[in-house]
């Protein structure tokens, strides 16, 4: 009995493998890119935690770094602490502490204003230090906002359809606030991944005087850059030989809230330790030494020391 012929291979059938493969890949490879440049490069990655209140809250480095920013403008404008708590519980609720070009109608940035009601250009309003100063305009105008309810005064300032939706975030804006008021003094603590490469601290310097304009105009925060080994208690490996240290005078929850907002930006500016009145937050720490800042000599007389990536 003669033999079948045997069906004939299509030409593409060797391909197949190879070209999903490569479809697999690049669509790996294609995540990773994007993901890197929504989210930052591996350097950015960890979380930070306050601790307050009888509970503690997470936050990526993102919402931190501006937690820290809202924080520091109500410092710099002489605001009470109140006032931080107030506006990290309205920014969490509208937009998660996230500066977001989009919202529900024309809504955008950190606290989902609205051009057309008069918060400022869409512009201005994606800028975070506008749309915060204006915020804090706003609430300047609500009465005994200091002593009355947080959602009840966010609601005064914000006219949400959601009017009780702030109340859900009021004990982490307490918190917060706390800490980066400086308030609670070494409460903030961040774990990330190791910084690499040079930079300058100028870069910090400079935001410093970004996010504190009034104070540092005063010159109620006076900064220099000194030797870090004549400053610090103990620079880490990586650490760049120049160190920025912040004098706040005899303002103690100053400098604590200067320190705290240094922690806060460390996976922004690449800051690797910041040590402050005997205690040291420590990039490099892990396990249970990272929960807490660790104990230092105070080499630097009371001042802020901040040490960044130095290769």
């Amino acid at each position: 009995m003669a033999r079948g012929r045997s069906p004939r291979r299509s030409p593409w059938r060797g391909l197949v493998v190879p070209l999903v493969m490569l479809l697999l890949f690049g669509g790996i490879a294609g995540g990773s890119y994007v993901a890197l440049q929504r989210y930052g490069s591996p350097a950015h990655a960890g979380s930070c935690v306050a601790t307050g209140l009888g509970t503690s809250h997470r936050y990526s480095t993102e919402r931190v770094a501006n937690a820290a920013l809202i924080s520091a403008i109500a410092v710099d404008r002489g605001m009470p602490p109140r006032a931080a708590s107030i506006a990290l519980a309205t920014a969490y609720q509208e937009s998660q502490l996230r500066n977001i070009e989009h919202g529900d109608r024309d809504s955008l940035g950190l606290f989902q204003q609205r051009p057309s009601q008069g918060w400022g250009t869409e512009a201005e309003i994606l800028d975070p230090i506008h749309s915060t100063n204006a915020f804090y305009d706003a609430l300047e105008k609500v009465a005994n906002y200091e002593s009355g309810d947080i959602n009840d005064v966010a609601q005064k300032v914000q006219r949400s359809g959601h009017p009780e939706a702030y109340r859900d975030h009021e004990t982490e804006g307490r918190i917060y606030a706390s800490a980066l008021t400086g308030r609670s003094q070494a409460n903030l603590v961040c774990t990330l991944d190791a910084a690499t490469g040079t930079v300058s601290p100028d870069g910090v310097r400079s935001e410093l005087a970004r996010q504190f304009p009034r104070l540092t105009e005063a010159g109620s925060l006076r900064t220099t850059l000194e030797s870090a080994s004549s400053v610090s208690a103990g620079t880490p490996d990586g650490a760049g030989a120049t160190a920025l240290v912040v004098d706040t005078g005899d303002d103690e929850a100053l400098g604590w809230a200067v320190a705290n907002w240094a922690v806060a930006r460390a996976a922004e500016d690449s800051v690797v330790q910041v040590e402050h009145a005997g205690r040291v937050w420590d990039r490099s720490a892990r396990g249970e030494d990272a929960t807490t800042w660790g104990s230092a000599e105070d080499a630097a007389d009371g001042r802020v020391v901040i040490l960044v990536s130095g290769g």
